[in-house]
């Protein structure tokens, strides 16, 4: 794919973020990436889709096989921001209350009080989601969206930022209870690890030798500062033809001939933010078109679905979504604003 370049408008807002705080943030999001990167060898990647999530506070599904990692991952982002991390097995039997915690009677006070439950935590590792039923999930789910459980009738507000890293394995379905469409739309993003290359597993074998590297992971950040770089990650710039590029991605996922459900307006509110948070880790208060082509997989891979006969034969969402973004063109900006040229679609 070659790189589209663009240039920032010069009718940026005057509230935009600046050059020097872009740069500010790039350089904690790198700091953060470089202390998980510690833990997890030969993934930056990776890792950076999932620094840009935290910097949106938007929750990541991982899809992929046991043993690759995702636990470490998890522990060395909450290690990384400072936060406190929480670990939820799901299994069929898992209640809702096992994650929100309950209110419990105290019979020497004669009162009810509530006991936390392991979502009260600023990184909660939501393992194997789609093993526990409907009921748990969606309380989960819940959580993910208000940012607070209820228990009873007392609403509990969570430690912010609140970032779930929820897991599930592709392969191993039996027993499972697959996450409708309208609940997979409240994830931010889905990505992979994926297996280690030959040096890089030969270096985490390396590393683990002698201990864990998770206890040289150090915190480079505090959640309260995260939360002030996710308001700043707000006022990254995005450009008119920019805009323009983004919504042609997300509408042509709606006309696509393999594609039975298109992405949602809250897919287009996503990408955008997301590009914004690719920006800034470059250290750009701008939007190029490249921020938003390199997330669009991950952003509205799991916010479609297929036809029944693509589906059949296997055909991967995620590569649909990089056929859009290969055929789209690109727009040109200069400094008298978009043009209606384009460089023509990625190659």
């Amino acid at each position: 794919m070659t790189e589209a370049t663009a240039t920032a408008e010069t009718t940026a807002p005057p509230d935009a973020l600046t050059e020097r705080e872009a740069a500010a943030i790039g350089e904690v999001a790198a700091r953060i990436a470089d202390q998980v990167e510690r833990v997890i060898v030969g993934k930056r990647a990776t890792i950076e889709r999932i620094v840009a999530a935290l910097f949106c506070e938007g929750h990541v599904l991982i899809e992929d096989v046991p043993g690759i990692g995702k636990t470490m991952l998890a522990r060395s982002v909450a290690a990384a921001l400072g936060g406190r991390f929480g670990r939820v097995q799901f299994t069929p039997d898992l209640l809702p209350t096992d994650i929100t915690g309950s209110l419990v009677f105290d019979p020497r006070s004669a009162e009810f009080s509530y006991r936390e439950g392991p979502i009260l935590v600023n990184v909660l590792l939501a393992d194997e989601i789609n093993r526990a039923g409907p009921r748990t999930q969606s309380a989960l789910l819940e959580a993910m969206e208000e940012r607070q459980v209820s228990v009873e009738r007392e609403r509990i507000k969570l430690p912010r930022p609140f970032f779930v890293l929820a897991t599930q394995n592709p392969v191993e379905l039996e027993g499972t209870f697959p996450l409708p469409e309208a609940q997979l739309d409240r994830f931010f993003l889905r990505t992979a690890i994926g297996y280690p290359a030959a040096d890089d597993e030969r270096a985490m074998l390396r590393r683990f030798r002698t201990g864990t590297p998770l206890e040289t992971v150090e915190a480079v950040t505090t959640p309260e500062e995260v939360m002030g770089l996710i308001e700043q990650v707000r006022r990254v710039h995005v450009g008119e033809a920019v805009e323009t590029y983004l919504l042609a991605l997300v509408r042509a996922t709606r006309g696509h001939v393999q594609l039975e459900l298109g992405a949602s307006p809250r897919a287009a509110l996503a990408l955008s933010r997301a590009a914004q948070a690719t920006a800034v880790l470059a250290g750009r208060p701008f939007v190029i078109p490249d921020d938003v082509a390199v997330m669009a997989p991950a952003v509205l891979g799991h916010r479609v679905m297929p036809t029944a006969q693509a589906d059949l034969r296997g055909v991967a969402t995620t590569d649909l979504i990089a056929e859009i973004v290969a055929a789209t063109p690109v727009p040109v900006e200069d400094n008298e604003g978009p043009r209606a040229e384009v460089r023509g679609p990625r190659t």
